[in-house]
């Protein structure tokens, strides 16, 4: 097993995933850091809601351009002994960087954006099925916990069936920190306590 190329794969994923677009956002569009704004996520949903639509489209090109550069690099190094699972395991990386890079003390994001461009780029077809059906249930539901978390749990058997064990691996360690990320959401749902912010044109 190429258990060198792997971690590096995964080190590398990580650096670029400590890269924070919404961090970099905040302070030149309000000179503040992403943590003193709304909830205090520095991801696309809470920036968009308080600094414009507009500002959350770019925080959420921004972490996907990351993942992309991420999975490019190590493609790039490792693709021909690992194949596409170096994709993946860089995409990990990434995930555990955005949500927490060394740099703020290991307090960053919830990986939705890095996580969903992640399996997109490592595996078009189930990647993108399990993204559109995690898109689904948000605006079914307007829970964005909810849909967030349903999208590695779908992904996972999938992976499991059609790419492997090893990646059914890795699809597990992202539903877990998909789980571990919205749990006070997932709480709040369970409470009735959690608003319905993402359904379009319905009251709750």
């Amino acid at each position: 097993m190429l258990a060198v190329e792997r971690i590096v794969c995964l080190i590398i994923g990580y650096l670029y995933g400590c890269f924070l677009t919404g961090e970099l956002v905040a302070r030149c569009r309000t000179g503040e850091s992403a943590a003193l704004l709304g909830t205090g996520n520095p991801g696309m949903a809470n920036l968009g809601h308080e600094l414009g639509r507009r500002w959350g489209l770019l925080v959420l090109l921004g972490d996907i351009l990351k993942t992309a550069l991420a999975c490019l690099t190590v493609w790039l190094l490792f693709g021909a002994a690992l194949g596409r699972l170096a994709l993946l395991w860089a995409a990990l990386g990434a995930v555990l960087g955005h949500n927490y890079p060394l740099w703020m003390e290991f307090r960053g994001g919830k990986g939705v954006a890095v996580t969903c461009a992640g399996l997109i780029l490592y595996d078009p077809l189930w990647g993108t099925a399990a993204c559109v059906t995690g898109l689904a249930i948000t605006l079914i539901t307007g829970w964005l916990p909810l849909g967030a978390v349903v999208i590695p749990v779908v992904y996972l058997p999938l992976a499991l069936l059609f790419r492997g064990w090893e990646a059914g691996a890795l699809a597990l360690v992202l539903t877990v920190l998909m789980i571990s990320r919205h749990r006070r959401g997932l709480e709040r749902i369970r409470r009735g306590e959690e608003p319905r912010k993402f359904r379009p044109n319905k009251s709750e």
